[in-house]
This record gives C-alpha cells, structure tokens and sequence, in this order.
C-alpha cells in the first residue's frame, strides 16, 4: 500500500478493514459448506437433510442473519454504540460457529440462533463505522473508494476461508471445518480491540430528535409485532399455498413465518417516511425505493450457496488435470471418490442396499471400529452415486478406479477471487472518470450492477445448454465465467449501496437505515432459498437460471427509471 494511498484514508479503514476480513473468513467457512453438510448423510458426519429441507433451512437462516441488523442497528445507534455492539455481536457468532462444532440437531439451530443475533449487532455497525470515518473532511470525497477497499476485505476472507474448510472437512471432519470458523471470528475481534483507537471518534451516539419514537416504543412496536407475526405465520397453515402442492416453491411453514415477521419492519420503515421532516423525507423515500430494487440482486447472488453449490457437486465436472491432482491430494485437499457397484444399482435396489448396511451397522456399538468402517462404506456409496448417476455409461470410469476431485466448497471461492482481482481495477476506472468528472453517481452505479447482475444468469443459461447434464457434466469455466460476471454487478452495487446509506441517512438514523439495507438483504436472502427449492425439483435448468435473469431485468429497468429522481434527492443533499 502506498502512502499516497493510505493518506486518502483513515487509519481507522485499515482495522476495519483486517477485524471484517476474519470476520467475514469465519461467516463464509460456515456458509460455503453449509449446504453440503445439511445434505451430507448422517454416516459421513452430516444432517442428513432432504435437498428441499436444506433449501427451506438455508433460505430461512440466510434471511433472519440480514433481518436481525434492524434491530443491532437501532440498539447501536440509541444505546450501546457501535464498538460495543460489534464486540457483543462477533462473541455471539464464535460461540455460534463453534456450536455447529458440535453433534446433534439441536445443538445445531441454537448454533445457528447465536450467528442470526450476532450478526445483527455486528454487521451493520461495523458498516456504519467505515462510513463515519469518512465524516472528516479530508477523506470525505473517497467514501465510495473507502466502501470498495472495504468490501475487499470482506472477501479476502471469503476468498481463503473454503481453502481452511475444505482441508478440514476433508482429513477431520465437519466439526473441525465449523470450529475454524469459530477462531476467525475470534481473531477479527482480537485485531478490533488492538486497533479501536483508531475508530473511537467515529463511535458516536445520534441524537434523538423532537417527535421520534423513543427506542422502547420502537422495541414494542416492531420487534415484538415481529416475533407474534412470525409464530402467526408458522402456524396459520397454507397462506403461500396450499400443502403438498408439486411444484408451489412458496408454500412453507418457514416461509409464511419469514414473511408475516417481515410485515411490521416494513411498516415501521413506511411509517418513519411519512413521519419524516421535509428535510428527511426525500432521503428516506430514496432509500427504500433503492432496497425494494436490490432485493432481487440478493435473490439471486446468494444463490451461490446453495443452487450453485448443488450445481457444483452435481453438474460439473470436478476432475482434477493430472498435473494438480497429485499435489493436491499429498496437501489433503483433494476429494477422493471411488466408482463402485451401487453406482449401477436402481434407485430401489440402492435404498435396499444402504437400509441393510445401516440395519447391520446397528447391531455393533456406536463409535466401534466395526460402526465406522460401515458408516465409511455408505458415506462413499452415497457420495459415489451423487457424483456418477448423471454421467452415461460410455463417460462413466472403469469400475473400482479412484478419481481426485476439486470439493465443491471450494468453488465459493471463485467468487471472492474475482473481486480481490477486480476492485482495483473498478475503483480504478471510477477514480479515472472522477477525475475527469464523468464518474456515475452512487444510484447510476447500483442500476449498472443489476443489469450486468442479469447477464451472469445468462451465462449458467449457456452452461445448461451446453452439455446434456443428463448423461455429462459441464465444464468449470462455466461457473468460473458466471461468478467472473456477477462480481462486476455486485462490485458496481453492494459496496455503493453502503456507502448510498451513508451518505443519504439522516446522521441520527445511519445505523438504523444500515440496518434497513441489510433488511432488504434478507428479504432476497430468504427468496434464494425459495427459488433453489425449485432448483432441486425442477428438471429445467435452464429455465431456472432464465427466471432468474428476467426478474433482475425487471429490477434494474425499475431502478433505471427511477435514478433521475435519485440523482435529484443526491444533489439535494450535497452528495454524488
């Protein structure tokens, strides 16, 4: 880093920058494989879940981790401050990350209760900070470039963290994989608590003004309408549909109790519009227009842990060339998969065959060498069946032969690769039309990122056209090209829309607004995981990924429509 470069920035940048990179590290660890492990058969250490169960869970979970920061957000802002929460936030994460460690589905959603409330006292304060640095003067004009520089050490962690996973989860196992996660968090908070001196001054509490809700009527008004709306959802059946209808993607019970929960937030945030000052008003009503447009970006994005992975571990081909197998398998981070017999097994014949090893596994006591060499045997079965049942006959390996594979967690990485390679050049080619004043403004920017956001689908269109994934697997440059394009979209809008908050919320709100920002991320969020439901059922690929592509055209034509107007309220309040 020059010093050129450092003087544009606060020294503050850099701590946050390094406690969000850890952070980050532990929260996609647990995110890459937690698909994988959802669906993974109780012998080889899984859940042993149903493809359709994994999606429901991990679109609920996905959707309350970003709905959560509404209510870390108000609280930070009124209450507790923004590095108290942030370390308050990060100690509930470890402690959730380190739960998943452990065995038993139990233990397993309290784990994941902890990260859900962790998260929202971390993420959208530590946030906050980084747009309150730029309040000074001297590095007011490179908030947007403070955002991207950011946002990269978001996913510098991202980037390294499914190496660890994979290597853990490889040679020791799903608890290890969770538990490193658990230690980069740890990590994040020890950097933060050596550099907070640095960000001190940006830790202030906002005044609240004349006629605002006071923090305990806000409490009672939303977060408990929240929770009863929540529990109503669940248990009033058949509201997005009617039960076991084939092919309702909407109907479940998560589903109805995520979106009752939604109700009041959304009402509380239209509330504060039409109570909002003059002054404010424009603003605010900026805001959430840009949040209603970017739900659809998530819905899609946050695919990738899910549809995307299931299309990595069971549509591309994972070979490794020769030339990397044998390295990578002496380093233990290579998967290895036989062929065998229960390959060419019908379905009723497999399930026959795996019932009598799991009837005879029985009989031998838990955790004997006799259990473990049998759970060993119908781990590799059931693994060995997912990865060869779509490969014809004549692309099918000779029996008994041992193929090294890429794992599948291993391709989250693609996408934080791509933005630790591309936010140089796209901070550069802002900086560059800055400087000539011709840089697009903050909300020209987030409606690029949508529209480039639609062609990545494009691209997994081609991937599906490209093979008959009945009977062949398509390449990985596919999903290479895929995430290549996506990281452009979301470079152009994830990191603009936070600095978009800091720069339009009202000084008092910030965090709150923050916080409004990561609701629309749960709103999309939550929709991933609806729409990869229908990824495992469907038989159209294809047309999956083609759906995906006209919903965010449709956003981005929205959004499009909408910027003279943003322009307008961002020139109104002195901003760009």
């Amino acid at each position: 880093m020059s010093q050129t470069t450092a003087s544009k920035h606060p020294k503050g940048l850099w701590v946050l920058f390094l406690t969000e990179m850890w952070e980050r590290f532990g929260y996609y660890l647990m995110l890459g494989i937690f698909s994988l492990y959802m669906i993974d058969s109780v012998e080889n250490g899984g859940m042993g879940f149903s493809g359709v169960k994994k999606s429901d869970i991990y679109g609920t979970y996905i959707g309350l981790v970003y709905l959560t920061p509404f209510i870390g957000g108000l609280l930070a802002d009124r209450l507790l401050g923004y590095r108290r929460s942030i370390f308050l936030g990060g100690s509930l994460m470890a402690l959730g990350y380190l739960g998943l460690a452990l065995p038993g589905e139990s233990i397993f959603y309290v784990s994941l209760l902890f990260i859900i409330v962790g998260n929202g006292f971390f993420k959208p304060n530590i946030s906050t900070l980084v747009g309150n640095l730029y309040n000074d003067a001297r590095y007011k004009d490179n908030k947007d470039a403070g955002y991207n520089i950011f946002y990269m050490g978001i996913n510098v962690g991202a980037f390294v963290c499914n190496f660890v996973a994979a290597y853990m989860r490889l040679n020791y196992g799903w608890g290890w994989a969770f538990a490193a996660a658990g230690v980069g968090m740890i990590i994040g908070l020890i950097i933060f608590a050596s550099g907070t001196k640095h960000v001190k001054e940006a830790d202030v509490l906002k005044p609240v003004k004349p006629g605002d809700l006071s923090t305990g009527k806000i409490l009672a008004s939303v977060l408990l309408p929240m929770v009863a709306f929540g529990v109503i959802g669940y248990f009033l059946k058949g509201v997005t549909g009617p039960e076991n209808l084939h092919g309702n993607i909407f109907k479940s019970d998560t589903n109805d109790a995520f979106i009752f929960g939604c109700i009041p937030v959304i009402v509380f945030f239209i509330y504060m519009l039409i109570k909002s000052d003059k002054e404010d008003k424009g603003p605010i009503a900026a805001l959430l227009s840009v949040y209603a447009c970017i739900v659809i970006f998530w819905a899609v994005f946050h695919q990738n842990g899910d549809a995307l992975t299931v299309w990595a571990e069971e549509y591309t081909d994972r070979e490794m060339p020769s030339a990397i197998a044998g390295p990578a398998n002496e380093l233990g981070m290579a998967q290895s998969i036989n062929y065998n017999a229960s390959v060419d097994m019908s379905e009723e014949q497999f399930t026959h065959y795996i019932d009598s090893l799991k009837t005879k596994k029985e009989t031998f006591t838990e955790g004997s060498e006799e259990s473990k060499a049998l759970s060993a045997i119908i781990g590799d079965a059931e693994t060995s069946r997912k990865y060869f049942e779509n490969l014809s006959v004549e692309k099918q390996p000779e029996k008994g032969s041992e193929l090294l594979l890429v794992s599948a967690e291993l391709y989250q990485s693609i996408n934080p690769f791509w933005v630790i390679v591309l936010t140089p050049i796209i901070v550069g080619i802002f900086g560059f039309l800055r400087r000539r004043g011709k840089e697009p403004t903050t909300p020209t920017k987030i409606a690029i990122g949508l529209f480039i956001t639609a062609l990545s689908a494009l691209v997994m269109v081609a991937a599906v056209k490209s093979v008959n994934i009945e009977d062949e697997k398509a390449s990985s440059l596919w999903l290479i090209a895929s995430y290549g394009v996506i990281t452009i979209g979301e470079l152009c809008l994830s990191p603009m829309g936070l600095s978009l908050v800091s720069k339009l919320s009202p000084p008092r709100l910030t965090a709150l607004m923050m916080g409004g920002f990561f609701l629309s991320t749960s709103v999309g969020n939550k929709l991933a995981g609806i729409l990869s439901s229908n990824f495992e059922t469907t038989d159209n690929k294809g047309g999956f990924f083609f759906m995906n592509f006209i919903l965010v055209m449709i956003a981005a034509a929205l959004l499009f429509a909408l910027l003279k107007w943003l322009n307008r309220v961002m020139r109104e309040k002195g901003v760009s």
